[in-house]
């Protein structure tokens, strides 16, 4: 049994193990001689204590632990002065890289620089947090990339968030990736984080640096109905684009793709219309909010839009219209009623499209009927037949029997007046205001009936 619970090294893996010890020992040496090269070194000026204070490189398990742990009596005895509060912590993590070298995956340390007290703020020990703040630890230093407040409001530590911020923590420090610590309040835990660094001064339209992303795209885009409604009433400007052109606008239509997050990102971008967002701003590759809930198969936000002027026939950069953008994702959400989008689309005024799309919705007699319909004449279906499936044929075999039937044939003479008049009226709206039966403005509204006449 022993034998089966290890496995053997293989020569390469040896060699990869003495390569690992042989990096570490020379970072340690590189270290030594760089501080014995600075003490060589003559001072041109005398500097202040605090410049002077010597920085200590931490690889120690037990101050690893109690760190992690929050073990509060070890660490008091541990962090007894503002050079050990200010001392780099170093953790060596192992990744699994491809080594061209022996040909094989191995095991690479990976050197992660943090602070003391960035790991016991992230962990929200709070009593560990006064301690090493007490001791003198320089609250804004970046270590490792970032500051405590960015950890406290990554990892929704609203608690240590406060302390910090009581003790003068800049809100708005930016890490070294260039983000504040109110872009990364991105999840619903971090609500009281994003209210406690409004009320210390946080910029709620400070962008980070590369993305020119603000608080309010970063909300928009994880749905965070609370953070958006925060940030609103703290004067988030709804107008603000990122370096790609998107508004807050384009990312919550954007990421709504999930179904069964679908509700929320509705609220959120009924907030952001309401607020006065435009509808028809296009952000990455010209794509438009509708362009992208039409993506992701949102018919609530579709319609949304739609009433707050959303251009129905936009054109992306790829020469694709949101019409297009719903065909195209058919099959992924067959679940999610694609039909319904087609539909309002068309009865919006929606250009119908180029024949070669319907392959894209052949498997879906539900949509290829709404799509159909906006046509006096069904041309060649060569195009899009060999793309359903056996079995859909056969559990729709009256609707495509009927499509076949009427391939390249005039249709009846009710289609005809439905086409005409829907082609006089410009779309579904006017019809909708039309004092009609409710059987006869659903049939020219493009009511589904199962089959094609």
């Amino acid at each position: 049994m022993a034998g089966k619970e290890t496995f053997p090294f293989t020569s390469s893996t040896l060699r990869a193990l003495r390569l690992q010890e042989e990096r570490l020992d020379w970072e340690d040496r590189r270290r030594a001689l760089a501080r014995r090269c600075l003490a060589r070194r003559p001072l041109a000026t005398p500097r202040a204590p605090s410049q002077a204070r010597k920085t200590l490189h931490c690889r120690d398990p037990t101050v690893h632990n109690a760190l992690y742990t929050g073990d509060a009596p070890s660490i008091r005895g541990i962090f007894q002065d503002a050079t050990a509060a200010n001392m780099v912590v170093e953790l060596v993590s192992e990744e699994l890289l491809w080594s061209a070298e022996i040909g094989l995956w191995s095991l690479t340390p990976k050197m992660k620089q943090m602070s003391p007290l960035r790991i016991v703020a992230s962990r929200g020990y709070v009593d560990c947090v006064k301690h090493i703040l007490q001791q003198g630890a320089d609250i804004n230093a970046l270590i490792g990339g970032s500051c405590a407040l960015h950890d406290a409001c990554v990892n929704h530590r609203p608690e240590c968030a406060q302390l910090l911020l009581n003790y003068g923590a800049n809100p708005n420090v930016m890490s070294e990736e260039g983000s504040a610590p109110l872009h990364l309040c991105s999840t619903p835990g971090s609500f009281q984080c994003a209210q406690l660094l409004l009320e210390y001064g946080a910029r709620v339209n400070l962008k980070t640096r590369d993305c020119e992303v603000t608080p309010l795209h970063v909300a928009a885009k994880q749905g965070l109905e609370e953070h958006i409604t925060l940030y609103l009433c703290n004067g988030a400007d709804i107008t603000l684009q990122n370096r790609e052109g998107e508004t807050a606008l384009n990312a919550a239509c954007a990421g709504a793709d999930k179904p069964e997050q679908y509700g929320r990102y509705y609220r959120v971008v009924n907030k952001l219309l309401y607020g006065g967002a435009d509808a028809r701003v296009a952000g990455r590759k010209s794509h438009t909010p509708l362009h992208n809930a039409c993506g992701n198969c949102h018919h609530r936000i579709v319609e949304l839009l739609l009433q707050h002027g959303a251009e129905v026939n936009a054109v992306n950069c790829a020469g694709y219209t949101p019409l297009d953008c719903i065909l195209q994702v058919v099959e992924d959400y067959t679940d999610c009623q694609p039909e319904r989008i087609v539909r309002t689309l068309l009865n919006h005024g929606a250009t119908p499209s180029n024949p070669k799309m319907w392959r894209y919705c052949a498997s879906s007699p539900e949509t290829l009927e709404v799509l159909l319909n906006c046509y006096d004449r069904i041309p060649t279906c060569d195009t899009w037949m060999e793309t359903v499936s056996s079995e859909i044929w056969q559990d729709h075999q009256i609707f495509y029997d009927s499509v076949l039937k009427m391939t390249n044939r005039p249709r009846r003479l009710q289609h005809l007046a439905r086409c005409a008049l829907r082609r006089h009226l410009g779309g579904g709206q006017a019809l909708a205001q039309l004092e009609l039966p409710s059987s006869m403005k659903e049939y020219l509204l493009l009511q589904r009936e199962g089959y094609l006449q």
